[in-house]
């Protein structure tokens, strides 16, 4: 079938190495425990029940066995035990087990990150704040991904694993009948290469768990417990004082030892038909375990002891390790391994009829939420670093700005979670995920208006005179490193408006009434704002006949039924320099969109539909946060629809309301599309060619799953492209399935999806993340919201059932036009969209004096030199990190042997920069170019660069000492050579081939 279209390819080169080698199976019994951050309870309510006594249990039981073993993989609940429970004895203990190799540290993230939903800058924000503790608290750096439970693996995850440093990638849950054929044909292991840019360069040996996963085989054909699960199942709220849990395993004793033995034996044997090798990684814990490490423990030791005694008779050892043990013995055997493209394991399915692509868009409002408190911080990062260098500009304590920095870092770390921005926790849960986030965007949102509270004092905007504000102050700041052109939208009070810029210029602008407030109005204002930079914008009523505000007006369509156009109507043109939006008003849907580049009408519809979910097991497969299961095919949700176009100079918007009833006052869905009157050219041109679009989304009625479908006459064949993480794109057609057809040909869209035929391409992109489907040639639906209930047991017990009766407003941008066009323009789009100018508003003070329209005459202010890159290349990261250790490695490892005492004080003049090209190798003639950057031309404006250091992805390696391990592969060569880079810093230059992401640490002279 085609989920197996590349398994020939990787297993032909395995089949003629042979068979598994002949001789003992070599077991790696790899103690662990899951810990999810959040899912069904809270963080603190995890560390009060279980997780505080994993640590605690593990460091004890650690130390008293030399051949005892214990991985550590996410690092937020270490963190807190750490910080808040740990004893100066128990951390002295850390440090000695890690030092001795009984403890691991893998992955070493905040969190195990989702795959299918996070964007590619969060996954390297939350991997880059669990390494700077590891290596700062102990100087080590996690060289092994564990990647056990997210709900399907991108290819984007093995290249960041690369570039941070990982000899080896761990993965699990992958499509269950691929899984099946992989075991049978010996293709679970197999050197990734997961971009098809940088290929070898980046690739990265993965391992994938078989059918057992990373939970140690629980049945036991001699008991009707569960075995090697001795501590049994972790309490909440409290562990049980008398300290027995339930279902504890049966103590190994003299009278069962051998039957405790033979079924382990027998299930290494049975995994190790399925490698290619007599090394065979036994993963030993699960979900909440290791809070009693103790129990564990002395039940194991003396059942491996006792398999290792008849070793020669059973065929097997086995031994205590962590997962670079396993990695370090399969490297050391020299195997000739397969090579697998950057395709994904996309989507997941446990069973056939359990398909994991609800998640992409359950709890839409969390998802949205996450994206904005990321796009806050990365504004707050850049915004930060440019007020401290060259030097400080005002009265701001810098110590007080890291932390509330560090605050929000910590809750979008949090969030990425693989039970947290997918939507499949509790609702308490999400409330906490909720709450984190925004204590850390309030931080960080005092934080930036505090610094152009300094630069606005700094400019004749207006002098206080102790009288009442005239109006208000806007300062809007662009965090991109490219000169933007945009609309801004404020909410005022008043309906006659003049907006000047520092100059007292006035500005393009229009006003129009409120879509979101009744006795309120939406101020839109033209801006051009250069890279890292920001304007300010005097906003005054005006009884005045010269303000520059426009005016908009309001033509109202009457509300029509759901029916088919008669097709003898006249259509309603709205048109801009790039496109002519034609719409129905017989039906007062959209009708077709003309795009001018090559003078192509592309018929076009959207509309509202609902997939209706089952809740009763008895009756079938459900819907729940996870899974997606439609009963039937997606129905109109709608009966009738409202159309008014505001028109303006600057902007039209078409408002559409959908109504489920024809009679209903309230509508339950909307579209609210907006076209910029603004001319193509360079300044306008990414603003110019998209139909900005909002949509109002809920309350939904029970089990419903809302889509929006955009069907067009582009003759697409059912192939769609959707996005792994907003990095690369997977090509994905349609496929049919003997069961559950729809909801496997449901794919995430994190950043961006399209369609496309011979001469144009239809663009989607998103400012979070969906689930996306081509479901007809010329279709693409989006999924946007999901409200569920049903009655399984599992889903009741943990309330994971999803009844979200939230209204949403989720936003989508529209690009049509020849591919050429769209490519150049996709990315840029997408980031512009991701990232749209941050706006803090203040109060403007009074004169005391009228205003008729006619602004004073400021000096305009002397700003900073813009930051300003190429096209394709997007500025990642600027930020002053904070991290106190020095760079060169043997000098940390001694101030880490000579004190352990005490928090080092921040260190506020490392600046943390990363590049990333945007673009794939031959995606466009000029954009998929490699690009030379001089870094102290473009960060001119931060002072003289002093120096320029290249470190792997998360800062921890500099990449001149980093040496990855080679694995053979196909014909024989090896390829994946130590990584460091082919072309390091030419003084501050630096050359970034495509899809490349190259991390800096910048250092400035102090003015």
């Amino acid at each position: 079938m085609e989920a197996l279209r590349w398994l020939p390819l990787l297993l032909g080169p395995l089949l003629l190495q042979g068979s598994r080698a002949t001789g003992p199976i070599r077991a790696f019994v790899v103690p662990h425990s899951h810990m999810d951050v959040g899912w069904v309870y809270t963080v603190q309510e995890s560390m009060r029940a279980y997780a505080a006594n994993v640590y605690t249990s593990v460091v004890a039981e650690l130390a008293r066995g030399e051949q005892r073993r214990f991985i550590a993989v996410e690092q937020e609940f270490f963190r807190l035990w750490w910080d808040g429970v740990a004893s100066e004895q128990q951390k002295q203990q850390v440090r000695q087990l890690l030092a001795q190799g009984h403890l691991e540290f893998v992955l070493g993230g905040q969190v195990m990150h989702d795959e299918a939903v996070t964007h590619i800058d969060d996954q390297i924000l939350q991997l880059t704040e669990g390494h700077g503790f590891l290596y700062e608290t102990f100087g080590v750096r996690p060289r092994f991904s564990w990647h056990v439970d997210p709900f399907g693996a991108s290819a984007t995850t093995p290249t960041l694993f690369a570039l941070a440093g990982f000899n080896a990638h761990l993965i699990s849950r992958i499509d269950y009948d691929l899984k099946d054929a992989m075991q049978e044909a010996q293709g679970l292991q197999f050197v990734w290469r997961g971009s098809p840019s940088l290929s070898a360069q980046q690739e990265i040996f993965t391992h994938v768990m078989d059918q057992f996963s990373y939970c140690t085989p629980a049945h036991l054909p001699f008991s009707n417990r569960s075995g090697f699960y001795w501590n049994g199942i972790a309490v909440f709220p409290e562990p049980p004082p008398d300290g027995v849990y339930p279902n504890m395993s049966e103590p190994v004793t003299p009278a069962n030892i051998e039957l405790y033995a033979q079924a382990l034996v027998a299930n290494v044997k049975q995994r190790a038909m399925w490698f290619r090798t007599p090394h065979v990684l036994w993963p030993w814990g699960c979900d909440k375990q290791f809070f009693n490490a103790s129990v564990q423990f002395a039940n194991m030791d003396p059942l491996l002891d006792h398999i290792n005694s008849r070793a020669t008779e059973l065929g097997v050892t086995v031994e205590y390790a962590t997962l670079g043990d396993y990695f370090h013995a399969l490297h050391e055997l020299n195997v000739t391994w397969g090579i697998r493209d950057h395709h994904d394991f996309l989507p997941y399915a446990s069973e056939q009829l359990q398909a994991w692509t609800g998640f992409y868009t359950s709890r839409s409002t969390l998802k949205g939420l996450a994206r904005q408190a990321s796009a806050l911080l990365y504004a707050g990062e850049s915004m930060f670093t440019r007020y401290m260098w060259p030097a400080p500009r005002g009265t701001l304590d810098p110590t007080w700005a890291l932390q509330q920095l560090q605050q929000l870092r910590w809750a979008v770390s949090e969030v990425q979670h693989h039970d947290a921005i997918t939507g499949t926790e509790s609702p308490k849960v999400s409330d906490m995920y909720t709450e984190h986030l925004a204590i850390g965007a309030l931080g960080v949102h005092k934080l930036m208006a505090a610094i152009t509270r300094d630069s606005a004092q700094r400019v004749a905007l207006g002098s206080d005179s102790g009288t009442r504000p005239e109006g208000h102050l806007a300062s809007v700041y662009n965090p991109l490193a490219w000169t933007v052109t945009t609309i801004v939208t404020l909410t005022v009070s008043f309906p006659r408006v003049s907006v000047t810029d520092e100059s007292g210029h006035f500005v393009p602008a229009q006003i129009q009434n409120s879509t979101k407030e009744p006795f309120a109005y939406d101020l839109l204002i033209l801006v051009t704002i250069p890279g890292l930079s920001y304007r300010h914008y005097s906003i005054r009523p005006t009884t005045g006949t010269q303000a520059a505000v426009t005016v908009a007006s309001t033509v109202r369509f009457g509300r029509r039924l759901r029916r088919t156009s008669r097709g003898d109507r006249r259509l309603v043109p709205v048109v801009n320099d790039c496109y002519t939006v034609l719409l129905d008003p017989d039906t007062n849907l959209l009708h077709s969109v003309q795009e001018r580049q090559s003078n192509r009408t592309v018929r076009m519809a959207q509309e509202f539909l609902e997939y209706r979910a089952n809740g009763d097991i008895k009756q079938g497969p459900i819907s729940d946060n996870y899974l997606f299961a439609p009963s039937e095919t997606a129905a109109p949700a709608w009966e009738a629809v409202g159309l008014e176009i505001v028109a303006g100079k600057l902007v039209t918007e078409i408002r559409q309301h959908f109504y489920r009833d024809a009679m209903a006052q309230a509508y339950t869905y909307a579209i609210h599309s907006r076209l910029a009157h603004v001319s193509q050219g360079p300044s306008g041109e990414l603003l110019c060619h998209r139909i900005e679009q909002e949509y109002r989304v809920g309350p939904l009625e029970l089990n419903r799953e809302a889509i929006l479908r955009t069907s067009s006459d582009l003759d697409s064949r059912q192939v769609l492209y959707s996005d792994n993480n907003g990095y690369q794109v997977q090509r994905r057609p349609y496929r049919d399935y003997t069961n559950n057809t729809i909801a496997r040909n449901y794919y995430p869209m994190v950043q961006s999806s399209f369609i496309e035929d011979g001469r144009s391409r239809l663009v989607l992109l998103s400012e979070r993340a969906h689930g996306v489907s081509s479901q007809g040639s010329g279709q693409v639906e989006v999924m946007l919201h999901r409200r569920l209930w049903n009655n399984l047991a599992w889903d009741l017990n943990y309330n994971l059932t999803l009844n979200d009766t939230s209204v949403v407003h989720p936003v989508l941008w529209l690009l049509l036009g020849p591919r050429a066009v769209t490519t150049a323009l996709r990315l840029q789009s997408a980031l512009a969209l991701q990232h749209r100018p941050v706006v803090l508003l203040g109060e403007l003070p009074g004169d005391g004096a009228p205003t008729q329209g006619h602004a004073p005459k400021p000096q305009a202010p002397q700003q900073q030199a813009a930051v300003t890159l190429p096209p394709n290349l997007h500025l990642q990261i600027l930020s002053i990190p904070g991290w106190s250790y020095s760079t060169n490695h043997s000098e940390h490892a001694q101030a880490l042997r000579t004190s352990h005492q005490g928090q080092a004080q921040a260190d506020l003049h490392r600046v943390l920069l990363r590049l990333h090209h945007l673009y794939e190798a031959g995606e466009d003639p000029v954009l998929s170019q490699p690009v030379t950057v001089n870094l102290e031309a473009v960060l001119r404006g931060l002072g003289p660069v002093v120096a320029v250091e290249e470190r792997s992805l998360t800062g921890t390696w500099d990449v001149h000492t980093m040496r990855r391990w080679s694995w053979r592969t196909n014909p024989g060569h090896k390829t994946g050579c130590p990584t460091s880079p082919s072309r390091p810093p030419r003084g501050s230059s630096v050359t970034v081939h495509p899809k490349e992401i190259r991390t800096f640490f910048v250092h400035f002279r102090q003015q």
